[in-house]
């Protein structure tokens, strides 16, 4: 029997105690098992969620077991809270140009920043419903709060609050996620930082701020503490942000993020850090100038190391190594019995893909037939993903240099938002539909949009590239007026005036010519 400490989540308060409350119960009794678990399932983040939820509806028996949150990163300290935070600063930064849709806001408005954070902790508790502990149990699942490992071929050891449990399991699933990489940086950890697992407790904006790693989370969170006040710095290795996006569609968001008052301190050498009277001291290097900054926070976002840690891996024969643990096209491990999904071993970390890769679990743990990323669709796992700046930047298969290093020729076609009506009108004419198609086809190879909502908006292009269709259905779609939609269809239509050749042309003339006699 072991003991555990109450789990509280700062700050203490009556959301948080409501999460807590719903995700990780205190009085949580972990059933008794009673003979071999179809499946158990190792983590209660997305995938753990719903590799569990919908094996239990098609009639397994399952287990899932968490030892701290369940719902993860999203519902805990990623998607959810990122986005109420993001949402509260989209709207200081409305206010502050309001004067441009006639709205004159009187000086001396109250910005509170504990109010919108507090906004943030109310929505996530309403929203940890979902994956709560009580809910997962109503729909047939046996969860165990505590720690897990692998202790024989099929048993996995579970130490919970009030006593050890032994679960025996005809197919095992690993979904332990992963956490926040810590940098080599000398003198960070003596400084002290903040990571996305615990920049969402605070309660004061730091008045400064440093971001290090321009990538997805680092400029998300960079762009809102500017529009909430802070003083932000955003240092970055690589050149500009968002190093694996679309050059043009980076340089968008880098402008709109300097409009925002961030300091981007690009091609990044020789960062330190340190404690200093005033604060956090951070050096470093940009485009050969020496930068001595004093901060009051510093905020990481350089990536994701999984989970894999405590899990008795070696024991059943599982491989894995810094990236994750090893599965094959099929998510099954090197042990056949056991399979993996989400973060603990996929290079996509979002949680759409944990949610993709669940149901491939699923159809290879329970059913007979195999079923493998690769056999989704066209042939081809079609994963989109979105950074939620503002303009967001989405996109969904290759990007160009990607398509000509596989030998593919490639076409691209690219419509500007400020020729779209509705971009004009709501004032967010900044961004772009870009579509890159197979040479001399429809076939659509990737995809980039830059707009205010461009998660929603790839959609479009993703389903066209799921069914296996081209650029020929969107042209053929009817899209309402005045929407930015638009610009997908606009972008389509690039690529259909250039089937329109001379020759064809010329054949046209021809034959109207031939009508008029």
């Amino acid at each position: 029997m072991s003991e555990q400490n109450p789990v509280v989540v700062l700050p203490d308060d009556e959301y948080n105690r409501t999460l807590v409350k719903n995700v990780h119960p205190p009085a949580w009794v972990n059933p008794e098992p009673e003979g071999r678990y179809n499946i158990v399932v190792i983590g209660a983040g997305t995938a753990g969620l719903i590799t569990a939820v919908v094996a239990a509806a098609v009639g397994a028996k399952v287990a899932l077991i968490e030892k701290h949150l369940m719902g993860g990163d999203c519902l805990n300290v990623g998607c959810v809270p990122s986005k109420g935070l993001l949402r509260a600063a989209r709207a200081w930064a409305d206010v502050r140009r309001a004067d441009e849709f006639g709205v004159h806001v009187p000086p001396g408005v109250k910005y509170d920043f504990a109010a919108a954070m507090a906004r943030m902790r109310r929505l996530r508790a309403r929203i940890s419903h979902n994956d709560s502990a009580h809910r997962y149990k109503q729909l047939g699942v046996d969860v165990y709060v505590g720690a897990a490992r692998f202790a024989g071929a099929e048993t996995v050891e579970v130490e919970g609050p009030a006593g050890d449990r032994t679960l025996r399991f005809v197919k095992a699933a690993i979904c332990t996620g992963a956490r926040a990489a810590t940098p080599p940086i000398p003198g960070l950890a003596e400084a002290g930082y903040l990571t996305n697992e615990t920049v969402f407790s605070l309660t004061e904006l730091p008045p400064r701020l440093a971001v290090i790693g321009a990538g997805p989370i680092g400029c998300e969170l960079a762009q809102a503490f500017a529009r909430f006040g802070s003083q932000v710095y955003l240092v970055e290795a690589l050149h500009g942000i968002l190093p694996n996006e679309d050059r043009d569609a980076a340089e968008i968001v880098q402008a709109a993020l300097a409009r925002d008052g961030v300091t981007l301190l690009c091609c990044g050498k020789d960062v330190q850090a340190g404690k200093t009277e005033g604060g956090k001291r951070l050096t470093v290097d940009s485009h050969g100038r020496r930068y001595d900054v004093t901060v009051d926070e510093i905020l990481v976002g350089v990536g994701r190391q999984p989970n894999v840690e405590g899990l008795g891996l070696d024991t059943v024969g599982v491989d894995y190594d810094k990236a994750g643990v090893t599965v094959n096209d099929r998510l099954q491990t090197t042990n056949r019995r056991i399979f993996a999904a989400g973060d603990v071993c996929s290079r996509y970390k979002f949680t759409h893909a944990a949610d993709a890769m669940a149901q491939v679990v699923i159809q290879n743990a329970l059913f007979p037939h195999p079923f493998g990323l690769g056999y989704a669709g066209a042939g081809r796992l079609i994963m989109p993903w979105c950074t939620f700046t503002e303009p967001e930047v989405a996109h969904v298969g290759l990007y160009e240099k990607d398509a000509q290093a596989k030998g593919l020729e490639v076409e691209t076609f690219t419509f500007r938002l400020d020729e779209v009506d509705r971009a004009i009108l709501d004032g967010a004419e900044e961004g772009f539909a870009r579509v890159h198609v197979r040479k001399g086809t429809d076939k659509i190879l990737g995809a980039t949009i830059v707009a205010a909502h461009a998660g929603d908006l790839i959609n479009e292009f993703s389903v066209v590239m799921q069914s296996g269709t081209g650029l020929n259905t969107i042209c053929g779609t009817i899209h309402p007026y005045p929407t930015q939609g638009e610009v997908v269809k606009r972008a389509a239509n690039a690529w259909r005036k250039t089937t329109l050749t001379q020759a064809k042309k010329e054949a046209l003339r021809k034959l109207f010519a031939w009508l008029r006699r």
